[in-house]
Protein backbone atom coordinates (compact mmCIF):
# COMPACT_ATOMS: atom_id res chain seq x y z
CA UNK A 1 0.00 0.00 0.00
CA UNK A 2 2.78 2.32 0.85
CA UNK A 3 4.25 1.80 -2.62
CA UNK A 4 0.87 3.11 -4.39
CA UNK A 5 0.27 6.18 -1.67
CA UNK A 6 4.13 6.83 -2.91
CA UNK A 7 3.13 6.74 -6.72
CA UNK A 8 0.51 8.99 -5.82
CA UNK A 9 2.27 11.56 -3.64
CA UNK A 10 4.46 11.81 -6.38
CA UNK A 11 2.19 13.32 -8.54
CA UNK A 12 1.00 16.14 -6.51
CA UNK A 13 1.91 19.46 -7.75
CA UNK A 14 3.93 18.27 -10.12
CA UNK A 15 1.79 19.37 -13.39
CA UNK A 16 1.46 22.86 -13.84
CA UNK A 17 -2.40 23.53 -14.41
CA UNK A 18 -1.95 24.59 -18.10
CA UNK A 19 -0.36 21.69 -19.47
CA UNK A 20 -2.66 19.67 -17.86
CA UNK A 21 -5.35 21.77 -19.92
CA UNK A 22 -3.78 21.62 -22.75
CA UNK A 23 -3.49 17.92 -22.49
CA UNK A 24 -6.66 17.19 -21.83
CA UNK A 25 -8.16 19.49 -24.86
CA UNK A 26 -5.81 17.45 -26.90
CA UNK A 27 -7.31 14.18 -25.43
CA UNK A 28 -10.53 15.23 -26.18
CA UNK A 29 -9.85 16.07 -29.69
CA UNK A 30 -8.40 12.74 -30.46
CA UNK A 31 -10.77 11.01 -28.18
CA UNK A 32 -14.03 12.95 -30.74
CA UNK A 33 -11.86 11.97 -33.86
CA UNK A 34 -12.18 8.44 -32.95
CA UNK A 35 -15.24 8.17 -31.69
CA UNK A 36 -17.57 9.27 -34.55
CA UNK A 37 -20.56 7.92 -33.68
CA UNK A 38 -21.08 10.05 -30.66
CA UNK A 39 -22.01 13.31 -32.09
CA UNK A 40 -24.21 15.68 -31.29
CA UNK A 41 -24.97 19.37 -32.86
CA UNK A 42 -27.37 21.59 -31.93
CA UNK A 43 -28.04 25.23 -33.66
CA UNK A 44 -25.74 27.95 -32.12
CA UNK A 45 -23.42 25.24 -30.17
CA UNK A 46 -20.40 27.49 -31.27
CA UNK A 47 -21.46 30.31 -30.21
CA UNK A 48 -22.22 28.61 -26.85
CA UNK A 49 -19.37 26.79 -26.86
CA UNK A 50 -17.46 30.03 -27.50
CA UNK A 51 -19.33 32.18 -25.15
CA UNK A 52 -18.57 29.04 -21.95
CA UNK A 53 -14.58 28.84 -23.08
CA UNK A 54 -14.40 33.18 -23.24
CA UNK A 55 -16.17 32.89 -19.47
CA UNK A 56 -13.75 30.73 -18.55
CA UNK A 57 -11.17 32.47 -19.94
CA UNK A 58 -12.39 35.89 -17.70
CA UNK A 59 -12.16 34.15 -14.80
CA UNK A 60 -8.54 32.86 -14.96
CA UNK A 61 -7.26 36.17 -16.13
CA UNK A 62 -9.28 37.96 -13.00
CA UNK A 63 -7.44 35.24 -10.55
CA UNK A 64 -4.15 35.77 -12.07
CA UNK A 65 -4.53 39.56 -12.05
CA UNK A 66 -5.84 39.32 -8.28
CA UNK A 67 -2.54 37.60 -7.83
CA UNK A 68 -0.30 39.82 -9.38
CA UNK A 69 -1.68 43.05 -7.38
CA UNK A 70 -1.17 40.79 -4.25
CA UNK A 71 2.44 40.46 -5.45
CA UNK A 72 2.50 36.53 -5.15
CA UNK A 73 3.20 33.55 -7.22
CA UNK A 74 0.60 32.23 -9.68
CA UNK A 75 2.75 28.65 -10.31
CA UNK A 76 0.56 26.51 -7.88
CA UNK A 77 3.36 23.79 -8.48
CA UNK A 78 5.60 26.08 -5.52
CA UNK A 79 3.12 26.90 -2.69
CA UNK A 80 5.97 27.62 -0.62
CA UNK A 81 5.89 30.99 -2.45
CA UNK A 82 2.71 32.03 -1.78
CA UNK A 83 3.53 35.39 -0.13
CA UNK A 84 0.26 36.44 0.61
CA UNK A 85 -3.47 34.86 1.00
CA UNK A 86 -5.96 36.59 -1.77
CA UNK A 87 -9.18 36.72 -0.64
CA UNK A 88 -10.50 39.27 -2.66
CA UNK A 89 -11.96 39.83 -6.56
CA UNK A 90 -12.75 36.57 -7.79
CA UNK A 91 -11.52 34.81 -4.80
CA UNK A 92 -14.34 36.03 -2.73
CA UNK A 93 -16.36 33.70 -4.87
CA UNK A 94 -14.09 30.69 -5.26
CA UNK A 95 -11.43 29.70 -3.51
CA UNK A 96 -10.15 28.58 -7.64
CA UNK A 97 -11.42 30.47 -9.60
CA UNK A 98 -8.13 29.69 -11.99
CA UNK A 99 -9.06 26.27 -11.86
CA UNK A 100 -12.92 27.31 -12.41
CA UNK A 101 -11.73 29.08 -15.39
CA UNK A 102 -9.79 26.30 -17.26
CA UNK A 103 -12.69 23.81 -16.63
CA UNK A 104 -14.83 25.98 -18.40
CA UNK A 105 -12.77 26.28 -21.31
CA UNK A 106 -12.34 22.06 -21.34
CA UNK A 107 -16.43 22.78 -21.49
CA UNK A 108 -16.64 25.25 -24.65
CA UNK A 109 -13.66 22.66 -25.80
CA UNK A 110 -15.87 19.99 -25.08
CA UNK A 111 -19.03 21.55 -26.70
CA UNK A 112 -17.23 22.37 -30.08
CA UNK A 113 -16.12 19.41 -30.67
CA UNK A 114 -19.68 18.07 -30.50
CA UNK A 115 -18.64 14.59 -29.24
CA UNK A 116 -20.46 12.87 -25.88
CA UNK A 117 -17.29 10.87 -25.34
CA UNK A 118 -14.75 13.53 -25.05
CA UNK A 119 -16.95 15.50 -22.56
CA UNK A 120 -16.19 12.64 -20.10
CA UNK A 121 -12.88 14.54 -19.28
CA UNK A 122 -14.70 17.37 -17.69
CA UNK A 123 -14.99 15.05 -14.30
CA UNK A 124 -11.37 13.30 -15.14
CA UNK A 125 -9.83 17.23 -14.77
CA UNK A 126 -11.38 17.84 -11.71
CA UNK A 127 -10.87 15.12 -9.89
CA UNK A 128 -7.28 14.88 -10.78
CA UNK A 129 -7.65 18.76 -10.22
CA UNK A 130 -9.14 17.98 -6.77
CA UNK A 131 -6.52 15.08 -5.79
CA UNK A 132 -2.86 15.97 -6.98
CA UNK A 133 -3.38 20.00 -6.91
CA UNK A 134 -6.26 21.42 -4.63
CA UNK A 135 -5.86 18.77 -1.95
CA UNK A 136 -2.00 19.45 -1.51
CA UNK A 137 -2.46 23.56 -1.67
CA UNK A 138 -4.63 23.73 1.06
CA UNK A 139 -2.54 21.57 3.17
CA UNK A 140 0.31 23.99 2.90
CA UNK A 141 -2.29 26.96 2.84
CA UNK A 142 -3.65 25.73 6.45
CA UNK A 143 0.22 25.47 7.37
CA UNK A 144 1.28 28.74 6.17
CA UNK A 145 -1.78 30.94 6.87
CA UNK A 146 -3.00 28.80 9.53
CA UNK A 147 -6.50 30.19 10.96
CA UNK A 148 -7.09 33.22 8.38
CA UNK A 149 -7.21 30.35 5.80
CA UNK A 150 -9.61 28.54 8.04
CA UNK A 151 -11.60 30.84 7.89
CA UNK A 152 -11.84 31.40 4.19
CA UNK A 153 -12.36 28.01 3.81
CA UNK A 154 -15.17 27.66 5.64
CA UNK A 155 -16.59 31.07 3.62
CA UNK A 156 -15.76 29.96 -0.07
CA UNK A 157 -16.27 27.05 -1.52
CA UNK A 158 -13.66 25.24 -4.13
CA UNK A 159 -15.49 25.05 -7.34
CA UNK A 160 -17.95 28.05 -7.03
Amino acid sequence: MSNKNDAMKALELKVPPVALVAIVAASMWALSRISPNLYFTSPGVAWLSAGIALVGVCIVVLGVLEFRVAKTTVDPRVPDQSATLVVRGVYRHSRNPMYLGFLLVLCGWGLFLGNAFSLLFLPAFIIYMNRFQIVPEEQFMSEKFGESYTNYRSEVRRWA
